[in-house]
């Protein structure tokens, strides 16, 4: 018989590891849906992010969300580089996207070498007050481990929506990556926007660090773990769709934590990605996309 509490923690769990999912795969539902550009070294960033959140919490003290506020500007600059490096030596010369994914791949390893000189390969994990603390209703226990990284997660994905929606930049981000052309008739410049738009998708993975080391202990190829994940909720909310990178993140996260719960952790990553094959064998093109 299943046990009712068993059953609604794991779903709660779920939901609220779907909202740090969320956070993590914001930068590649912008950059892989809208610029249809595949940064396979996303979580290797979302990982600079988070040992960039563990040194100054263990050296400053500084609370990790708050970290995560200020690298967001350094890391947007970090974007530009990397887009305009692409752009110009990939991009402009009309380059094979395979070419481009090995540009990628050369990034992944340069970061993942780099942290391990700088850092070692030892687990680390941030400390703050709340983060060992809990919220009990009921029969379900919330974790602040868990739930402040959804918050986050939810707040960020809601303000990219809007920022897409209501903003100059954000509706040029959305025109370049249906007309290019269009868009440069009207006096705007694709490659200025792209830059924009790949700076935010990196911006975002400095959030994701700070979240993710205050969930569990990291180390530098924690990252690969993730690159089939990311995509995986990018193209199951439908490519280029924030909003439902959110809904996605929260359906895999719900499945993992079941499948986790009443099978083992070694079924769940399996379970989701069959149902990503499910969901697109039906919708191809996601549950959001266009």
């Amino acid at each position: 018989m299943v046990s009712i509490d068993l059953l609604l923690n794991a779903v709660v769990a779920g939901i609220l590891i779907g909202g740090f999912y969320a956070a993590v795969s914001l930068g590649i539902s912008v950059v892989f849906g809208l610029l249809d550009i595949a940064n396979i070294a996303h979580p290797l960033f979302v990982i600079t992010g988070s040992y960039f959140t563990f040194y100054l919490n263990s050296n400053f003290g500084l609370d990790p969300i708050l970290v995560g506020l200020i690298l967001m500007p350094l890391f947007f600059v970090i974007g530009n580089i990397v887009y305009q490096s692409y752009y110009h030596f990939f991009e402009k010369q009309g380059a094979e996207p395979l070419r481009g994914l090995v540009f990628f791949f050369g990034v992944l390893f340069l970061i993942e070498v780099s942290i391990i000189i700088t850092f070692g390969v030892d687990y680390q994990l941030v400390e703050a007050a709340y983060l060992g603390e809990s919220l009990n209703l009921g029969i379900v226990n919330v974790s602040y481990r868990l739930f402040i990284p959804f918050l986050v997660g939810v707040l960020l994905t809601t303000g990219l929506h809007f920022f897409f929606a209501k903003t100059f930049y954000g509706r040029a981000i959305m025109g370049v990556s249906q007309d290019s052309l269009a868009l440069s008739l009207m006096g705007a410049d694709p490659v200025r926007i792209k830059s924009v738009a790949f700076g935010i998708g990196i911006a975002t993975a400095s959030m994701a660090g700070a979240l993710l080391v205050m969930i569990l202990p990291i180390e530098p190829a924690l990252g690969r773990e993730y690159i089939g994940r990311v995509f995986a909720v990018a193209v199951l909310g439908g490519l280029g769709s924030v909003k439902g990178a959110l809904f996605a993140a929260i359906i895999l996260g719900i499945a993992e934590s079941l499948t986790a719960t009443y099978f083992g952790a070694a079924w769940s990553s399996g379970v989701s990605f069959g149902f990503l094959l499910l969901v697109l064998a039906v919708r191809p093109a996601g549950l959001f996309g266009r």
